[in-house]
């Protein structure tokens, strides 16, 4: 089956199942560098994998610390879908070890197909009052034609 939007949902779904097992390399193998995060109104880029593995244990230790447990997918919708590129909206839920969410939000996810491989390449948040991705650095921009 070669459907852009169930590949990209596919990868979504190995992606939030390595985040919350906290497994760094697992989570990279469903992105492609760069990979840029719009949090708020501030660009965010990790210009390689490693941009992205290193500060994982400092992530983890944050999301600890605010209580977190795991990150449930409440709904994922493919609103555009292209041979090369989809667009997801995706609802979460961050959650307690009891069940109780604290944190619910809403998060745009552009997937791309790049060598043959569906990954992650863009994602903006609302997420609010949590811990956010750490790592980042400001992107730069070029001018394209």
């Amino acid at each position: 089956m070669n459907d852009p939007a169930a590949r990209a949902t596919e990868s979504f779904t190995r992606w939030a199942q390595a985040f919350n097992n906290r497994d760094a390399d697992a989570m990279v193998a469903e992105m492609h560098f760069p990979h840029m995060r719009l949090a708020g109104n501030k660009f965010q880029a990790w210009h390689t994998s490693e941009d992205f593995r290193v500060p994982q244990d400092s992530m983890t230790e944050m999301l600890n610390k605010e209580g977190w447990h795991t990150t449930v997918t409440k709904s994922i919708t493919a609103v555009q879908a292209g041979a090369e590129k989809v667009h997801l909206v995706i609802r979460q839920s961050r959650q307690h070890a009891d069940g109780i969410e604290y944190n619910g939000f809403d998060t745009l996810w552009v997937f791309t197909l790049i060598d043959g491989r569906w990954g992650v390449q863009f994602r903006s948040s609302f997420l609010e009052n949590a811990v956010q991705a750490v790592g980042a650095s400001e992107p730069s921009f070029q001018a394209v034609d």
